[in-house]
C-alpha cells in the first residue's frame, strides 16, 4: 500500500513562459488604439482565429515566415478563407512558432508576431469590449517576456515552413 501516490498536474510549455490567464493592455498611439494581450501560445493563436471573425467580409493579409525568410502579401482577401487557412496554420504556428501572421484592413489589424504574442491595432475601441467578451480583463501593463528571439535566429521546422506555403497557396499571396 503506498501513503504517498499523487499525479502531477499537467503543465504545458505555453504555460510555463505565461501565466494561464488572459490579459491585455491599451495604450493609445498617434490617434490608434494599440492592445496587446498576454496569453499562452495557444490561446494567443486561437484569439487571432477567433477575433478575426469580427473583421469586414473582405480583409488583407499578410504572412512573413522568419525561418525561410519568405514573406507574402494578399489583398481584398475573403476573411472566411482566411479564417479557414488561419485554422488550418494553428498547429504549426502553436509548435514551432517563428511567423508573423497580420489580417487587416485600412482600419483594424490583428497580428500574431513570431513569438506568438498577438497585438491590436485599430481607430476605434470596439476591440476591448470583443476581448472583454473573450474572457479577458484589462490591466495597465502587460508583462514582457525576459527572453527573446532575433528576427535571424529562426532556423529549422521544415512542417512550419511547408505549412506556411500551403496556406499562401490556398490564398493564392504573393510573394514579397
Amino acid at each position: 500500500m503506498s501513503l504517498f501516490r499523487h499525479h502531477a498536474p499537467a503543465t504545458r510549455v505555453g504555460e510555463r513562459f505565461r501565466s494561464g490567464e488572459a490579459v491585455f493592455s491599451i495604450e493609445m498611439r498617434d490617434g490608434l488604439f494599440a492592445m496587446r494581450i498576454g496569453a499562452g501560445m495557444e490561446r494567443s493563436v486561437e484569439l487571432l482565429h477567433a477575433l478575426a471573425e469580427h473583421l469586414p467580409p473582405v480583409v488583407d493579409c499578410a504572412i512573413d515566415c522568419l525561418r525561410s525568410k519568405r514573406r507574402f502579401v494578399g489583398e481584398g482577401l475573403s476573411l472566411p478563407e482566411v479564417r479557414e487557412s488561419i485554422g488550418r496554420l494553428k498547429v504549426a504556428l502553436v509548435q514551432s512558432g517563428g511567423v508573423e501572421v497580420a489580417v487587416y484592413t485600412a482600419e483594424e489589424q490583428l497580428v500574431l508576431s513570431p513569438m506568438l504574442d498577438l497585438w491590436i491595432y485599430s481607430r476605434t475601441d470596439r476591440w476591448v469590449y470583443l476581448l472583454v467578451g473573450e474572457g479577458l480583463e484589462e490591466v495597465d501593463a502587460v508583462l514582457r517576456r525576459g527572453w527573446n528571439v532575433g528576427r535571424d535566429e529562426w532556423i529549422g521546422a521544415p512542417e512550419v515552413v511547408a505549412a506556411v506555403e500551403k496556406t499562401a497557396e490556398r490564398l493564392t499571396l504573393r510573394l514579397l
